[in-house]
């Protein structure tokens, strides 16, 4: 049997990341699952994956499997929605040559593809009920048979199902079979969407974007705006969303980036990064560089001199900051002179 374990990824945060396989989290809901799935993953148990869309179930079906005794074999996955009712059952179980228009060769299916390893059916909810029913056959007998074959072929394989629907929903409106639900759903394990695990989606944020960096071999941060942004969004693409938005953000973003372009309907409160209204007040016609100075030194002064947090809370980098502040040290001494 392989162990996969949880190892800790390290950003600096008071709750590091906790890695299972490519699972990462660090909240009390992601602790749950892992203990879960470290429970169920040396067993033969079918498992049922439910959450929201992005949530990360193909990634916790990968890693049942990779602390399974079936490691070392097959790891497929398969979009039950993403295949045409026509093809689902060759795509599934495979084909004779001859057993249709177009079969000049045989075709091995995902489950014989899969033998000795695990075999992950996504978005089961989405398969014809004809099929389920032909599923809930094979799940019994471990046999099944290539379209047009007379030959049954044995069935080594370790089932998950994945949803994105409520399960019990599905059989009652229709869309999927009761006993094929509580076939598979041996062993249920909910993903918790983005917005129910804590402060994850900030420290996810910053693991991306270490990754980013070190294949670009860049030290892009995030400006504090956009933490509180990973803070207040709610994140309804979930995990995929996040990962994808930081991924914009650091193709268009310099050295701190910005989130504000990229959420669709993010707010910006005026105040909320400071944990306050704090406000300057600015008298009508004065010259921009007087603006920006004044802007620049009460961030300073919030942030007690701090000028890596006040670049941050500014959307500049450090470098710039400095900048600005010699060329306003040079103006003074030459007001002075």
């Amino acid at each position: 049997m392989n162990s996969v374990g949880q190892n800790s990824v390290d950003h600096g945060f008071s709750e590091p990341l906790t890695a299972l396989g490519s699972l990462l989290g660090a909240s009390a809901a992601m602790q749950e699952v892992f203990r879960l799935i470290e429970r169920v993953g040396p067993t033969e148990a079918s498992v049922l994956l439910t959450g929201e869309s992005g949530s990360g179930k193909e990634l916790a079906a990968r890693s049942i499997h990779d602390c399974s005794p079936r490691h070392g074999g097959p790891f497929i996955a398969i979009n039950c929605g993403a295949i045409p009712a026509g093809l689902i059952e060759a795509e599934l179980f495979g084909y004779e040559k001859g057993s249709s228009t177009g079969a000049v060769r045989a075709h091995a299916g995902v489950f014989e593809r899969a033998q000795g390893g695990t075999l992950l059916l996504d978005e089961l909810t989405e398969m014809p009920l004809e099929m389920q029913t032909r599923l809930l056959r094979v799940l019994e007998t471990r046999k099944f048979y290539r379209v047009g074959a007379s030959t049954e072929l044995n069935c080594d394989v370790r089932v998950i199902a994945s949803t994105n629907r409520c399960p019990l929903q599905a059989v009652q409106s229709g869309q999927l079979r009761e006993d094929l639900l509580y076939r598979l759903a041996v062993f249920p394990v909910e993903l918790p969407p983005l917005r129910n695990r804590g402060g994850d989606a900030e420290l996810l944020a910053e693991h991306f974007l270490a990754e980013l960096n070190a294949q670009a071999r860049t030290q892009k941060r995030l400006s504090a705006l956009a933490r509180m942004m990973l803070r207040q969004h709610n994140w309804p693409g979930n995990v995929r969303e996040l990962k994808n938005c930081i991924e914009r953000a650091f193709i268009l973003g310099d050295v701190v980036l910005d989130l504000t372009p990229l959420i669709p309907g993010a707010a910006v409160h005026n105040g909320d990064q400071f944990g306050g209204d704090k406000r300057l007040s600015i008298r009508v016609g004065s010259r921009i560089y007087d603006m920006e100075r004044s802007l620049i030194e009460a961030t300073l002064d919030y942030f007690k001199g701090n000028k890596r947090r006040a670049a941050d809370a500014l959307g500049c980098s450090l470098k710039t900051l400095y900048n600005k502040l010699n060329g306003y040290s040079q103006n003074q001494e030459c007001a002075n002179s």
